[in-house]
């Protein structure tokens, strides 16, 4: 009786109460909810719609002119950026086979972007061999991307709500490199929880050191402490902030909901 009595001096009862605070805790709970569900939606759209026309442009450069991207159309390599190798004797006494060619591995991308982590010599060095530059030559239109001039970058936001700047370039890497042999699109500034979603989406093995999607690594598969095994984890996650630590797997970073997350570089091997 006095619960009530007192209920109803302020106008509420009890279970009114109790009904508020019910709806008030769902409402929290959606809203925490909805922003993983915009930003799982968000992700989606990256992929579809900036990572595989990426990779379809790539595909369609092969197409339309015989050779990889930025290869040499008149004596072909087979290797991204081939029209800045050469070979170590051009008198017939080698084989024309990658390593017996000098200046290979350089990346081609539009402006540097990220250069920590980075694998092989670096970026080209030929002004003819920038990526927008060999696309607009054959007539591939790119993939809208970031803004004009900057078809080659996507922003999105991480789990913090902080942006980050996704970054397309493709490389040759030689034969005994962890992230895979061959052909590559370089993906740059990755999330380790976009990593993941992208290495199930590409080849449903969402493992750092198998498959077609893999993390970018400088140690070569001979060296006993990186030679591939199944079921290595993304060397990263959610926790770590960028710059200030050696992430791990499943070791705990700072976890500060302000810090900007760790920004990986991957691998997806090409087709071609």
């Amino acid at each position: 009786m006095s619960k009530r009595f007192l209920s109803s001096q302020h106008g509420y009862s009890l279970v009114e109460i109790s009904i508020v605070l019910a709806v008030m805790g769902l409402l929290v709970g959606s809203v925490s909810v909805g922003k993983d569900v915009i930003q799982q939606a968000e992700h989606y759209k990256l992929t579809q719609k900036f990572v595989l026309p990426w990779k379809q442009a790539y595909d369609q450069y092969y197409q339309r002119t015989g050779v990889m991207l930025g290869d040499n159309q008149v004596a072909p390599t087979y290797m991204v950026a081939g029209a800045e190798a050469y070979l170590s004797y051009d008198d017939g006494s080698v084989a024309g086979i990658p390593q017996n060619y000098l200046q290979t591995g350089r990346r081609i991308c539009h402006g540097q972007g990220y250069p920590q982590g980075s694998v092989g010599i670096g970026d080209r060095t030929l002004a003819n061999q920038d990526l927008h530059w060999l696309l607009d030559r054959v007539g591939i239109r790119m993939p809208p991307g970031r803004a004009e001039d900057k078809e080659d970058r996507y922003v999105y936001e991480d789990s913090n709500g902080n942006p980050a700047e996704m970054q397309i370039c493709f490389q040759w890497n030689p034969d005994r490199t962890v992230s895979g042999s061959g052909n590559v699109m370089v993906l740059r500034g990755l999330t380790p929880d976009m990593a993941r979603m992208l290495d199930q989406f590409v080849d449903g093995k969402p493992d750092a050191l198998e498959g077609r999607f893999r993390q970018q690594n400088n140690d070569n598969n001979d060296r006993e402490q990186s030679r591939q095994r199944p079921g290595h984890e993304w060397l990263a996650n959610n926790t770590y902030a960028m710059g200030n630590q050696v992430p791990t797997a499943f070791s705990l970073g700072e976890s500060q909901d302000e810090n900007r997350v760790i920004l990986l570089t991957a691998h997806w091997i090409m087709d071609q």
